[in-house]
Protein backbone atom coordinates (compact mmCIF):
# COMPACT_ATOMS: atom_id res chain seq x y z
CA UNK A 1 0.00 0.00 0.00
CA UNK A 2 1.19 3.43 -0.73
CA UNK A 3 2.18 5.37 1.82
CA UNK A 4 0.08 8.43 0.73
CA UNK A 5 -3.20 6.19 1.53
CA UNK A 6 -2.38 5.34 4.98
CA UNK A 7 -3.60 7.70 7.52
CA UNK A 8 -1.95 10.89 9.08
CA UNK A 9 -0.42 11.18 12.64
CA UNK A 10 -0.17 13.89 14.66
CA UNK A 11 1.18 14.21 18.06
CA UNK A 12 2.74 16.61 21.00
CA UNK A 13 5.97 16.65 21.36
CA UNK A 14 6.67 18.95 24.20
CA UNK A 15 8.50 18.28 27.39
CA UNK A 16 6.49 16.83 29.86
CA UNK A 17 6.79 12.67 30.05
CA UNK A 18 3.14 12.45 28.73
CA UNK A 19 4.29 14.71 25.49
CA UNK A 20 7.19 12.55 24.83
CA UNK A 21 5.26 9.37 25.16
CA UNK A 22 2.57 10.86 22.63
CA UNK A 23 5.68 11.20 20.33
CA UNK A 24 7.19 7.76 20.81
CA UNK A 25 3.73 6.27 20.02
CA UNK A 26 3.24 8.69 16.58
CA UNK A 27 6.55 7.87 15.70
CA UNK A 28 6.41 3.98 16.48
CA UNK A 29 2.90 4.06 14.21
CA UNK A 30 4.73 5.66 11.44
CA UNK A 31 7.85 3.53 11.63
CA UNK A 32 5.69 0.50 11.61
CA UNK A 33 3.91 1.43 8.41
CA UNK A 34 0.66 1.85 10.06
CA UNK A 35 0.37 5.77 9.65
CA UNK A 36 2.54 8.53 7.88
CA UNK A 37 3.80 11.11 10.60
CA UNK A 38 3.93 14.41 9.54
CA UNK A 39 4.93 17.80 11.30
CA UNK A 40 2.23 19.20 13.72
CA UNK A 41 4.68 22.26 14.33
CA UNK A 42 4.98 22.71 10.79
CA UNK A 43 0.82 23.19 10.25
CA UNK A 44 0.83 25.21 13.71
CA UNK A 45 3.78 27.38 12.19
CA UNK A 46 1.79 27.35 8.97
CA UNK A 47 4.30 25.67 6.54
CA UNK A 48 2.36 25.72 3.36
CA UNK A 49 3.56 22.00 2.55
CA UNK A 50 3.09 20.53 5.68
CA UNK A 51 -0.55 22.77 6.30
CA UNK A 52 -1.43 21.10 2.25
CA UNK A 53 -0.35 17.49 3.72
CA UNK A 54 -2.78 18.24 6.89
CA UNK A 55 -5.64 19.56 4.44
CA UNK A 56 -5.15 16.17 1.70
CA UNK A 57 -8.56 14.73 2.77
CA UNK A 58 -6.23 11.73 4.80
CA UNK A 59 -7.86 10.35 7.60
CA UNK A 60 -6.25 12.25 10.04
CA UNK A 61 -5.43 10.49 14.01
CA UNK A 62 -3.75 13.16 16.86
CA UNK A 63 -2.59 12.13 19.91
CA UNK A 64 -2.58 14.73 22.58
CA UNK A 65 -0.38 13.68 25.72
CA UNK A 66 -3.14 16.44 28.27
CA UNK A 67 -5.87 18.42 27.94
CA UNK A 68 -4.28 21.25 26.80
CA UNK A 69 -4.79 19.62 23.30
CA UNK A 70 -2.29 21.40 21.35
CA UNK A 71 -1.69 18.89 18.17
CA UNK A 72 -5.34 19.30 17.77
CA UNK A 73 -5.29 23.15 18.19
CA UNK A 74 -3.00 23.19 15.43
CA UNK A 75 -4.91 21.48 13.20
CA UNK A 76 -8.68 23.19 14.49
CA UNK A 77 -6.67 26.55 13.75
CA UNK A 78 -6.80 25.27 10.01
CA UNK A 79 -10.33 24.30 9.73
CA UNK A 80 -9.15 20.63 10.07
CA UNK A 81 -10.78 18.26 12.39
CA UNK A 82 -9.13 14.64 12.99
CA UNK A 83 -11.02 11.43 12.60
CA UNK A 84 -9.26 10.16 16.29
CA UNK A 85 -8.32 12.44 18.75
CA UNK A 86 -6.72 10.20 22.01
CA UNK A 87 -5.65 12.17 25.09
CA UNK A 88 -3.85 10.17 26.86
CA UNK A 89 -4.26 11.81 30.26
CA UNK A 90 -7.81 9.92 29.87
CA UNK A 91 -6.18 7.03 29.55
CA UNK A 92 -4.23 7.25 32.89
CA UNK A 93 -1.38 8.68 31.94
CA UNK A 94 0.83 10.60 34.02
CA UNK A 95 2.00 14.28 33.29
CA UNK A 96 5.63 14.27 34.50
CA UNK A 97 8.20 16.99 34.84
CA UNK A 98 11.64 15.80 34.30
CA UNK A 99 10.58 12.12 34.38
CA UNK A 100 10.26 9.66 31.10
CA UNK A 101 7.42 8.01 30.62
CA UNK A 102 6.13 4.40 31.44
CA UNK A 103 7.42 2.41 28.56
CA UNK A 104 5.44 -0.18 29.49
CA UNK A 105 1.82 1.58 29.55
CA UNK A 106 3.21 3.48 25.98
CA UNK A 107 3.24 -0.04 24.61
CA UNK A 108 -0.33 -0.72 25.35
CA UNK A 109 -1.00 1.97 24.02
CA UNK A 110 0.80 2.34 20.91
CA UNK A 111 -1.14 -1.44 20.24
CA UNK A 112 -4.60 0.42 20.82
CA UNK A 113 -3.42 3.27 18.39
CA UNK A 114 -1.81 0.58 15.71
CA UNK A 115 -5.54 -1.13 16.11
CA UNK A 116 -7.41 2.38 14.82
CA UNK A 117 -5.27 2.79 12.57
CA UNK A 118 -5.79 -0.63 10.92
CA UNK A 119 -9.47 0.18 11.44
CA UNK A 120 -9.42 3.61 9.19
CA UNK A 121 -7.55 2.14 5.96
Amino acid sequence: MDLRSKPLIYSCSGCSSAAQMANYIAVSADRAGDAEMSCIVGVGGNVKKLVKTAKSGRKIVVIDGCPLACAKACLTNHGIEPAVHTELSKLGVKKLQHGDFDRDQAHEILESVRQVLRELQ
